[in-house]
């Protein structure tokens, strides 16, 4: 109480944990930011202790994924429209509904630290509205909110908000997988991955990775988990690993596997470069050399850095490949990672379901295209082309090689089963699909096509 009788209110202190998951959620609503770019750049920046950056990781990616379920649960608890809300003061109602309903935080802790986290971001007219809803929201569990909310739905509205999935993505998910899949495959895109390392052949062995604290991967020959920041790796330190999802080590693998003259490779949209390293060492196997190509300057510095312990390194430009600015009928391999919708690797992008539209998929379907005809226009007679995307759709995966096959008589499939006998269940007809419930890995496509030696 102050000299002259009046309550002083009460001094708000910030959890520093609350407050850096806010300023991220913050950055990827209102700027657009990367979810794993911006929470790593505000972690450290702020020199977060290990236990709070996990809470603050936790809190951060756990309001993003589930978003669109978190956003039903607070419209019923607040009995109005969401953009009755500023974008500030909703964003804090998400992060204390999944402290609520998704983390192990006590009901008056997750309130009352939340209400101080909106006194101090946005100010003190809101604590009572974030205290009311908040209220509200814990009243019931998250299974009660979804049973609730469920009423009148169908099924796969049902699947989309107990998953946290827009319905176009339950839809186009439906459409590939038999029924009894489908739920465990959205689950597993909300389960964060373990971080998985590729060892660069001929640098280095899986065995010194695993020796200095790692495990063997589960599929791939190069595979390496670790705990941890990959940063405290020794071998990716110096550039004999790096970071690469086993789904993306597969499918590179598999275009080595095929049989194939010796000469030049090329990999095509390289970038970040993971691939590329892995097919720098597999090429050098049979005295092969690659070409690597991308349009971002930016992208082609990460993709000579992955590769810049192989000596002499793989050879990098900056073009676009849809116009080659290399010869045609050359090469002996040709990979294609094309730009898609980054369906597949929900569960590293945990922002990214609510970004996407339909529409978004669609656009990308001309690129997709142009870029499968240039990678086999620069396949040699006898050459094999993978067209790879990080994507289940069938738009940018079977629609497209389809419509690419219908136009070209010099081209065959090659399937993808025979080329990667080890890895169960991942046959789609001819192409590859991975999954995340069955596979551990991303949702990658895959499809080999050989061309004629005949033209």
């Amino acid at each position: 109480m102050s000299a002259g009788g009046k309550t002083q209110p009460r001094r708000r202190i910030v959890d520093p944990a609350r407050r850096v998951a806010f300023d991220a959620l913050r950055a990827v609503h209102a700027d657009d930011a990367y979810a794993n770019l911006v929470i790593a750049a505000l972690l450290g920046e702020r020199r977060i202790s290990t236990r709070d950056a996990a809470f603050a990781t936790e809190l951060f990616a756990g309001t993003c994924r589930m978003q669109g379920t978190y956003d039903a649960i607070i419209a019923a608890a607040s009995g109005r429209k969401l953009t009755s809300l500023q974008p500030a003061v909703l964003d804090i109602l998400r992060l204390g509904a999944h402290q609520l309903l998704g983390m192990r935080v006590p009901t008056h802790a997750a309130v009352a630290a939340t209400v101080d986290l909106a006194s101090s971001a946005v100010g003190e007219r809101i604590s009572g509205l974030t205290n009311a809803v908040l209220r509200k929201v814990a009243a019931r569990s998250f299974e009660e909110w979804v049973d609730q909310l469920s009423a009148g739905k169908d099924a796969l509205d049902v699947l989309a908000l107990r998953r946290a999935h827009p319905r176009w993505i339950v839809q186009a998910y439906a459409e590939l997988l038999p029924p009894e899949e489908l739920d465990d495959a959205l689950a597993a895109n909300n389960v964060a991955p373990t971080t998985s390392l590729a060892v660069r052949p001929g640098l280095a062995e899986p065995a010194d990775l695993v020796a200095a604290g790692g495990a063997p991967g589960r599929l791939s020959p190069f595979a390496v988990t670790w705990d941890g920041s990959p940063s405290d790796s020794a071998a990716v330190r110096s550039g004999v690993a790096g970071v690469q999802d086993e789904g993306s080590q597969l499918v590179a693998w598999a275009l080595s596997r095929a049989e194939a003259a010796p000469g030049w490779w090329l990999d095509l949209c390289a970038g970040p470069g993971g691939k590329t390293a892995l097919l720098t060492g597999l090429a050098r196997r049979d005295g092969s050399q690659l070409l690597a190509a991308d349009l971002s300057p930016h992208r082609a510095k990460l993709v000579t850095d992955s590769v810049r312990r192989y000596q002499p390194p793989a050879a990098v430009v900056v073009a676009d490949s849809t116009r080659p600015a290399w010869r045609l009928d050359a090469f002996s391999r040709v990979l294609v990672d094309v730009p898609c919708s980054g369906l597949g690797a929900l569960r590293r992008r945990p922002e990214s379901r609510w970004r996407r539209e339909t529409e978004s998929v669609e656009e990308l379907h001309p690129l997709q295209l142009a870029l499968l005809r240039t990678a086999l226009d620069a396949a040699a007679p006898g050459g094999l082309v993978g067209y790879v995307t990080c994507s289940p759709h069938r738009r940018e995966t079977t629609d497209i090689v389809e419509e690419v096959l219908s136009e070209r008589a010099d081209v065959t499939v090659q399937p993808a089963a025979a080329l990667l006998p080890e890895v169960p269940d991942a046959a789609l007809g001819d192409y590859l699909q991975l999954w995340p419930h069955r596979h551990g890995t991303d949702a990658m496509f895959a499809a080999y096509l050989r061309k004629s030696v005949w033209g």
